[in-house]
């Protein structure tokens, strides 16, 4: 593939989005919902209600990122998603079972494919994560999905969350490297298309079978899975 040939020859550094692209988002919160949501009595569908938890913090990030004021935790906005979601559910809760449910995330494992993918491309690139996670939560993640980044980098470095321009050329800044030498590497496109705006090149894992849609913003790969990535680039 000639997209890879060229990007094997310009980048050095492989950067992750970490929740939903290295770490299981979707799936290990169901397994953390489900026994809760049936405790609760809730006749609902547990992937569901993650849906709709993960939606509706995404919203509250990006309306937090576009108010320009001082960047708000990730957990902070992630307790008022799910309080909201519990809510509207007419789910009975205590804002302690919130908590737990939110420190869920610090415990996600990787998709099974990453760890081995990963080591690969560890062999020819520097790894590093960013993440809308706060530093203590990826901090904590670090003993869970086992993978030894070269750096992981939250976003509060530059006080927005993603896509905002300003987190990716952080990231750039910190890790000392040109945009242009970074491939961000993320299961969302919004992630993708943020990178690819503000400089960086992109590869987007199609892990959902979901088409990319219209944008000028395109990724310079898309592939099936981490693996798929590894056995082009690495």
């Amino acid at each position: 593939m000639a997209a890879a040939d060229e990007l094997k020859r310009s980048i050095t550094v492989c950067m992750f989005d970490q929740y939903g692209t290295v770490v299981d988002m979707q799936g290990g919160l169901i397994e953390v919902a489900t026994p809760y949501l049936k405790a609760k009595g809730w006749a609902g569908k547990p992937d569901s209600f993650v849906t709709w938890w993960r939606r509706t913090h995404f919203e509250n990030s990006m309306i937090d990122a576009l108010l320009g004021k001082t960047h708000t935790p990730y957990r902070e906005i992630g307790h008022g998603a799910v309080a909201h979601v519990l809510e509207r559910a007419g789910i009975a809760h205590t804002m302690d079972e919130v908590r737990a449910l939110v420190g869920a995330i610090e415990r996600l494992k990787p998709f099974p494919e990453v760890p081995a993918a990963l080591a690969r491309l560890k062999t020819r690139y520097q790894l590093v994560v960013l993440s809308n996670g706060d530093p203590d939560m990826l901090e904590t993640a670090k003993q869970h999905h086992g993978i030894a980044f070269d750096q992981v980098i939250s976003v509060a470095v530059a006080n927005a969350f993603k896509p905002h321009v300003a987190t990716y050329t952080k990231a750039a800044e910190i890790v000392g490297v040109p945009m242009e030498r970074v491939l961000f590497v993320a299961n969302h496109a919004f992630d993708c298309i943020g990178a690819k705006s503000a400089g960086m090149r992109t590869a987007f894992i199609d892990r959902r079978r979901r088409p990319f849609g219209l944008t000028p913003h395109q990724p310079d790969l898309i592939v099936p899975s981490m693996t798929a990535l590894a056995e082009l680039l690495a």
